[in-house]
């Protein structure tokens, strides 16, 4: 379901059209919460943004017959810690009405 991306930039502009505040002071802010949550995932803890989500670690097991995709060559993946992303109760509920996509033409 690809589509239109919404980029950390635009996340700036946005900010800054609602706030006026200085651009690079919004930077520097939007830097230093992905960074926290960065940091926090890094150290094993869970950063939980009440009303949007929470951000956690999880392990993938390893695996001795996994493929690459672009090669078809056969390796072996060692267990690794992972990202995810759990959305909250608001942002599912605000998410769960939208129309399903429309076909994409070749």
């Amino acid at each position: 379901m690809a589509g239109k991306k919404f980029t950390k930039a635009e996340i700036i502009d946005s900010v800054y059209e609602k706030t006026n505040l200085n651009r690079n002071d919004i930077k520097t802010v939007v830097d230093l919460v992905f960074e926290g949550i960065k940091e926090a995932l890094s150290k094993g803890t869970v950063a939980e943004l009440r009303g949007f989500g929470t951000f956690e670690t999880r392990i993938r097991k390893g695996r001795q017959k996994a493929r690459n995709p672009k090669t078809g060559e056969a390796v072996s993946v060692t267990s690794h810690g992972a990202a995810v992303f759990r959305p909250g109760r608001e942002l599912k509920q605000a998410v769960w009405p939208l129309p399903p996509p429309e076909p994409e033409l070749e």
